[in-house]
């Protein structure tokens, strides 16, 4: 059992007998009354979202979940295939759990995935940055130089990034998952 008010994203929760996964909270302490913690839940059974409101000092039930490293196998259009490094055990997974984060995923990329009981997979944590091929770049403009140059590319898995002006299909660059943003060359 934990407050309401340490509820961070990616934390599980059991609520009347139902699994949410904590997508953002925002926390609101208005001075004159009593603390509150906004959170947006996704039941993992349903991919479902919705908000809720708790009071910062009610308990609620955090779930134990383990985490496995795995491999990226393939994408066939509704299910993710993952495949344990260890047990060489293999995953299906909605692609609604992870969202606009599929893009992110190329085939034998290393990341974690957390399951609960044993086998069912509710959440994923990427690496912090990994490097794409560009497959496509606009043309850079010639003269427009003042400040920081910007132009979007289109990454082998489909992710659009913006990118230095110097930047050019066929480089491999390296992308933040966390927000989505160009790093360095790599």
């Amino acid at each position: 059992m934990i407050p309401a008010s340490d509820l961070r994203k990616g934390m599980v929760l059991q609520i009347d007998g139902i699994l949410y996964r904590v997508m953002n909270t925002q926390y609101n302490n208005p001075g004159r009354g009593a603390a509150s913690m906004r959170a947006q839940l996704m039941d993992i059974r349903t991919d479902q979202t919705q908000y809720r409101v708790f009071s910062a000092e009610e308990n609620l039930n955090n779930i134990f979940v383990e985490s496995e490293n795995v491999k990226f196998l393939y994408n066939d259009g509704d299910l993710l295939h993952f495949m344990n490094v260890d047990t060489y055990d293999q995953y299906e997974v909605n692609i609604g759990l992870f969202g606009d984060d599929v893009g992110y995923l190329k085939e034998d990329m290393d990341l974690q995935l957390r399951t609960f009981d044993g086998s069912k997979v509710i959440d994923y944590v990427l690496p912090t940055t990994i490097s794409y091929k560009v497959a496509e770049a606009e043309m850079a403009v010639v003269g427009n130089t003042a400040g920081a140059v910007l132009k979007r590319i289109k990454t082998d898995t489909g992710l659009s990034v913006q990118v230095p002006n110097f930047i050019n299909e066929g480089d491999m660059i390296k992308v933040d998952t966390r927000d989505g943003s160009y790093v360095s060359r790599g």
